[in-house]
This record gives structure tokens, sequence and C-alpha cells, in this order.
């Protein structure tokens, strides 16, 4: 049930009624009504009464208690571009001599509650003692398979990496960390590092950490442009139409590598306004135009109820439908690293 009540990232949130943000307070806009982010024109989040029919509704498959993960040593720097999967949403992106961490989560359960909540069962595929200098984390919203303030702890005392994240989620993080270092945007702004500047552009999602929060601090994609080309990083989506896609290519160019969820989507008539299915993923990765893609959020915590390995035969299924060569849209596993290829 946690990950329904928006502690596990897995599912909309029971809401307390609030006047006040308790993360933020800026102007109105296209997507704050001076309370709460939304999505414009999106898909409403799910009640309390649709939470507990999926809770109740079975049809939850059984995943494996443990999964055997080749864990990998990656490279003191890399100048050109080369991806690492760690596990769900904590990725490795290395370049321009720069190492940079996504949404990272090195603890055993994504909740608040170290014995309750969706448990690992795959070990991260790269060890925290192994990991290189952090320079930067890409952090994309506050759902606990997400912003892990363990984990983020233990970065700040070993590598006091930028934090780079949406607006409201420097409040939760500080409350952890205060001495982190901390770079906040909105949707449409940008933000210099070193040699990169990191987009923030709209998906479509939503945030919360417990009942009384739900929606109070901003989530965002990333596009990170710099010398060896520009990489879409989007931790959480909903398909929505594609929009999260669609203006992508005219507004930055061509894309390298696009690093797409494709994990915890069942069932559709619950997930799909907030998490795209592999064959959304697919449609998304036509739709940017990106030449390579990675699959991530999936197989390291159980929040919904496909199987484990599900979204890697809907994935391949929905590449062969669209005559698109598997080597192009690859599903990382914890451990897999992949130097992306040059166009």
């Amino acid at each position: 049930m946690l990950a329904a009540l928006g502690l596990g990232g897995g599912a909309g949130a029971m809401a307390i009624s609030s006047s006040r943000n308790r993360y933020y307070a800026g102007p109105s806009s296209d997507h704050f009504d001076g309370v709460r982010f939304f999505n414009p024109g999106g898909t409403p989040l799910r009640g309390l009464s649709d939470v507990l029919k999926w809770q109740w509704g079975g049809n939850r498959a059984r995943w494996p208690e443990q999964v055997t993960v080749a864990a990998t040593r990656p490279a003191a720097q890399v100048e050109d571009l080369t991806i690492t999967m760690v596990g769900h949403a904590t990725l490795l992106i290395q370049t321009a001599g720069l190492n940079i961490l996504t949404d990272p989560v090195w603890s055993d359960r994504a909740s608040p509650l170290a014995f309750a909540g969706p448990k690992r069962v795959a070990a991260p595929g790269i060890a925290f003692a192994d990991l290189p200098r952090i320079d930067a984390i890409l952090l994309s919203h506050n759902h606990y398979d997400h912003l892990d303030l363990t984990t983020l702890a233990s970065l700040h005392a070993a590598h006091a990496p930028q934090i780079i994240t949406p607006l409201g989620n420097d409040a939760i993080i500080r409350s952890a960390v205060p001495e982190a270092r901390i770079t906040v945007a909105d949707w449409g702004q940008a933000v210099p590092f070193g040699p990169l500047t990191v987009h923030f552009e709209p998906c479509h999602h939503w945030s919360a950490r417990g009942m009384a929060d739900r929606s109070m601090a901003l989530w965002a994609a990333f596009l990170i442009a710099g010398p060896a080309g520009k990489i879409l990083h989007i931790g959480d989506t909903g398909f929505d139409q594609g929009r999260p896609y669609r203006a992508l290519s005219a507004k930055h160019g061509a894309i390298r590598a696009a690093i797409l969820p494709i994990g915890a989507y069942e069932p559709r008539w619950f997930m799909q306004g907030q998490h795209q299915n592999p064959a959304e993923a697919v449609e998304g990765f036509v739709l940017s135009g990106a030449a390579h893609a990675i699959g991530h959020h999936w197989g390291t915590f159980q929040l919904t109820n496909e199987a484990r390995d599900a979204p890697l035969a809907a994935l391949e299924t929905a590449l062969a439908a669209k005559a698109i060569p598997a080597d192009r849209f690859r599903p990382l596993a914890p451990g897999d690293m992949w130097e992306i290829p040059r166009v």
C-alpha cells in the first residue's frame, strides 16, 4: 500500500487538502496554481477509490526475491559518451570528462521505511565504493524510487556533487543534507554546468512524499547538451499523447541518446497517466528523433503489477512492429555499460 500512497512512486496518492505549499513559493504559471504543480491539459490523478480498486484487484505478478547482478567498475572519466545502468532510474552518464548520476538510489527499499515498501531485487550495478568522482546529480522528482535522502547524504559526504533538480525539491533535500549544493529550475529554463547545459523540459507525472504534499514539488525531464551530443533523460512520464516528445527535435536538434522509462505500467487503466509502457516509449523515441535509446525503470523495485521481465518482451515486440533494430533501443540491466555510437 505504500506505493499507492505516494511513498513508493508507483501510483496516485491520497491527498489531504492544504492551502500552503511546504516546499516552494512562487508566482502562478501555466503549470503551477500557487499551491500545486500540474500537467497542463493532462490526465488527472486517480483518487482513493481507484487506488483501493487497484490494490485489491489481484493480478500482481510474483517477482523473484533476488536476481544475479554482474556489477561493473566504470572508468574514472570519459570524453565521449558512456552510460552505465546502476538500477531502476539510477544511471551513470559519463561525458566531456564529467560523471553524472540520475535519480541515485542505493538503498534496499524505495520507501520512507527501512522495514516496508518496495524492496530491491537487483543489487546496484556499480558498488557505491566503486563510483568515480561524481560531479553532478540530475534529480527528476521526489518519489522515493527517485529521491533517496540516505543515498544523497552519502554522495554528499563522498563527492559533494552539484544537484540539479526542479522547483521545490531543494527543500526536501536540505532537510537531510543542509549543506548540499543545489540548483533548481523550472520547465523551459536551462542550467550551465561546465561544458554542459541542462535544459528542463515538461513531462507528464506528479510528486509526493506523503499524503499532504501531493504535487508541491515539480517534476521534469532533462535535455543535456554537450560536446559529445545531446542526451534526453526522462525519469518518469506518462505518454500524454506524445507531448513530452513532440517539440524536442525542433527545439534542440539531433538527440544522440534518449534514456526512457519502460516499466511500472500495469494495470493500464490506472497507470497510463503516470507511467508509459514499452510501446509508448518506442513511440516517444520515434517522436524525439533520437538516434539511440536506453530503457530504464524496470526490474529493480516491483512497484506495479507486471512481471519483472514483461517490459523486455513488450519492448522487443514494439521495436519489431516499427522495424527499429533492437541495437538502437537497449533495456539495460544493472551493471550493463553502453558506449553510445556516434551517428
